[in-house]
C-alpha cells in the first residue's frame, strides 16, 4: 500500500501522542519529521516548558526525525507566520503533501492552520477533531500512554496541579470548567511512554514556578 507523507506537529504532549498513535495505527501515512516549537533562549518547547533535551529522547524514542523551529521569545504572529512558512515550503518541496495536528474542537484554530497550509499548497490532518475530549483522556490512559502536566494556566488550576501525573485521579480531580484534554489552554503535557515509544524518558520533577503572572510551570529535568 502508497503511503502519503507527511509533517507531524508535535508538541510533546498527549494529544500529539494520541494522534499520531491513530495515523501510524492507519498505516496510511509516513511520517517526514516531527516538527516542534522552541523557544530560542530557553530552549524549551513553547507553552508546554519542556526542555530542549527531553523532546530530543522524545524524538529519538519515537524513532522520528525532528525539525525545531525556533521563536524568540516574544514573537509576535509576522514571525511565528513567516517561519512556519518557509518551514512548511521546504518540506513541500520534499514531497510532504500534508501537515498533521493533534488539535480537537477549536474552529478558529483549524480556520487558521488551514489558512497557513493553503498558502504553501498543504492539506491539513486533523486525526482527533471532534472526538469526545473525556472519552479520548480515558483512551490515552488504557492504552498505556504516560504523561506529566508541565504547566497550568492559573485561571483555571492551582499550582498543585502542575507536575501531577496525567491519570484518572487527575482528571478526577479537574473542575467542571476544565476539560479533560485542556484543549482551551487549562494544563499541557510532556509524554514520557506508551505504546508508540521504544523505551521510556526518565526525568525527576523540579521547582514549580509561575511565569508572566500567570502560568504554573513545573520544570521537567532529564536524568537519561
Amino acid at each position: 500500500m502508497n503511503t502519503e507523507k507527511i509533517l507531524f506537529t508535535w508538541s510533546g504532549g498527549k494529544d500529539s501522542a494520541l494522534a499520531l498513535y491513530e495515523l501510524q495505527e492507519s498505516r496510511k501515512y509516513e511520517i517526514e519529521a516531527l516538527l516542534t516549537t522552541v523557544t530560542a533562549g530557553y530552549n524549551r518547547i513553547s507553552m508546554h516548558g519542556v526542555r530542549n533535551s527531553l523532546l530530543e529522547r522524545q524524538a529519538g524514542s519515537l524513532g522520528l526525525r525532528l525539525e525545531k523551529m525556533r521563536i524568540s521569545r516574544n514573537a509576535g504572529n509576522e514571525e511565528y507566520e513567516g517561519r512556519i512558512t518557509r518551514t512548511l515550503d521546504r518540506y513541500r518541496k520534499k514531497g510532504v503533501s500534508g501537515v498533521a495536528f493533534g488539535d480537537i474542537f477549536l474552529e478558529d484554530l483549524r480556520s487558521y492552520r488551514d489558512r497557513q497550509l493553503s498558502r504553501v499548497g498543504l492539506k491539513g490532518l486533523f486525526p482527533l477533531w471532534k472526538k469526545n475530549t473525556r472519552d479520548m483522556a480515558a483512551r490515552f490512559i488504557e492504552l498505556g500512554f504516560k504523561a506529566v502536566v508541565s504547566c497550568v494556566d492559573s485561571k483555571f488550576l492551582d499550582s498543585s496541579f502542575s507536575g501531577r501525573l496525567f491519570d484518572r485521579k487527575f482528571l478526577s480531580d479537574l473542575p467542571d470548567n476544565v476539560d479533560p484534554c485542556g484543549e482551551n489552554g487549562e494544563f499541557h503535557s510532556f509524554v514520557y511512554g506508551g505504546p508508540i515509544f521504544k523505551e521510556e524518558i526518565s526525568y525527576k520533577k523540579g521547582r514549580v514556578v509561575l511565569r508572566d503572572g500567570r502560568f504554573y510551570y513545573c520544570d521537567l529535568i532529564d536524568i537519561g
